[in-house]
This record gives structure tokens, sequence and C-alpha cells, in this order.
């Protein structure tokens, strides 16, 4: 990106939740690239602190705190926090989520309320205590994490994670219509699915080789390839959008059915 390009955020400040890995790690490193200063915030100190500091050694401005953003109290300290060491909020950016997977039949409590918590609520929360500083500087970006799973498919286990994305995008569409005239945007990105590490179901090669058969561009997407659609949204270039979402998915939601990919083949 030029120095004039229209994606960049210099001199603005930004807040990522869910930011130590994968989606929300690779947004926290494209916006302080793009100039932003940056909190990530997670409930895991020493990872939030390791990218944070990883982000500081190529020269950008990141800071790291530790918070449960499942919470009402987790998201007005985040946004506090973020007040307190970037000296302003301009863009909000709702990653954090559970993924528990679980029947309905079989799904506790406390589960479905964690999920809904985090996934859901917390967008209200995040959105309301970010406001007055928004507001303040006369716009704003507010961004969410949502996923093609609940709004546009379904898979056996995820009910409740669906119900709670389906509500996001729910959430989206009436917050930027109540918050356009003050010049505050809420969109969101729909990933497909996006490589990740560590434990989840998309970790294991053989797994993902398989998933990928199916998907029309051939194989997973990469967390940049959200991070990258988030920039947009964050940036001056989408000044204009609102109450809309970016489906990041190869194109695996295109197909009526999987029988047409496999018939072409990958690629």
């Amino acid at each position: 990106m030029t120095e004039h390009s229209p994606f960049r955020l210099d001199g603005l400040g930004a807040l990522v939740t869910g930011a130590s890995r994968g989606i929300g790690e690779a947004i926290a490193r494209r916006f302080a690239e793009a100039g932003a200063s940056v909190l990530l915030v997670n409930r895991d100190p020493v990872a939030g602190e390791r990218v944070a500091g990883s982000i500081r050694a190529r020269g950008a401005s990141a800071h790291a705190h530790a918070a449960d953003v499942g919470t009402r109290a987790g998201c007005e300290s985040a946004v506090a926090v973020a007040l307190e060491r970037l000296g302003r909020l301009d863009i909000v950016v709702h990653n954090a989520a559970a993924c528990p997977w679980s029947t309905i039949e079989s799904l506790d409590d406390e589960t479905l309320s964690r999920t809904l918590s985090l996934n859901l609520s917390a967008c209200f929360h995040l959105t309301r205590a970010a406001l007055p500083a928004m507001r303040r500087a006369g716009e704003g970006r507010i961004l969410v994490t949502s996923s093609v799973t609940g709004p546009r498919v379904a898979m056996p286990g995820s009910a409740h994670y669906a119900a709670s994305k389906a509500g996001v995008n729910g959430f989206v569409r009436s917050a930027a219509l109540e918050l356009a005239p003050e010049r505050i945007t809420v969109n969101a990105v729909e990933p497909g699915y996006i490589a990740k590490e560590g434990g989840s179901l998309l970790s294991d090669p053989a797994r993902a080789e398989r998933i990928a058969r199916y998907i029309p561009a051939g194989e997973l997407g990469r967390p940049d390839d959200v991070a990258f659609a988030m920039l947009y949204l964050a940036s001056p270039a989408a000044r204009y959008v609102t109450g809309r979402t970016i489906v990041v998915d190869g194109g695996s939601t295109l197909p009526e059915s999987p029988v047409f990919v496999d018939e072409r083949g990958p690629g």
C-alpha cells in the first residue's frame, strides 16, 4: 500500500478481540501495518502480549489487554483501556468467538449461554461502550467476524453457534441503520473454511484436504483472506458501505450440491 492509499489507517485507534491467533491475529497485524494503533484483547495475557510484542518489533503500534469480552464488564474494560492506551477509538473489531460442538439434545445451559454471550451479546456491549468516543470523533467503524454457518449454511452440532452468527448479521443491519446518520458504519465478514492452527477441526491436514476437495477454489482460506476484507471495511475506502457482510469462502457456499465441485475437480 502506498502512503496515500485509501486503505491506510494512519492515526486511528483500533480494538480487536480474540487477537492472539488465527483470524484475529491477522486482523491486528494488518491494521497495525496500515498505520493504526491496535489494542489486542484476549483472555490469555501471555498470548496477547506475544503477538503485540512481535507487531511492535516490526515498528508498528500495538498493546495487549486481558479481558473476557463474553461479559459486559469485560467489554467495557476493553474499551476503557483502548482509550487510555491509544488515546482514541475509531475501529472496533469483535472477532472473539466460541464454537463448542454439541447437538441440541446434549447442549447444556452453560455452553449455550457462553456461546450467545461471547458471539452475539458482546456486539451490543462493545458498541455501546465505544459510541461516546466515536461520536466525539465524528465517525467510526464497528466490525464483526460473522460466519457462513448460520446466515447461509448449517452443520449438525452447531445450532447454538449458527444461531449466534445469524444474530450477528441481524445486529449488523439494525445497528447500521441506527448509526448511519452519525457516520458510524457497521459491517461484518462471513468466513467459510479458514485454515487454523492448534486443536481445531481444520488443523488436521487429512480432514482439511477432504474439505478442500469440495471448495471451488480448491483450498482452505487463510486468516489474511479475512483480515484484508476487514481492512477494507475499516478503511476510508469503505466509508459508504454499511449494514453489509462480505463472504470470504472460496466459493464454498455457491454450489447447489458438492457433487458439482466433485465432478469438476479442484482447481
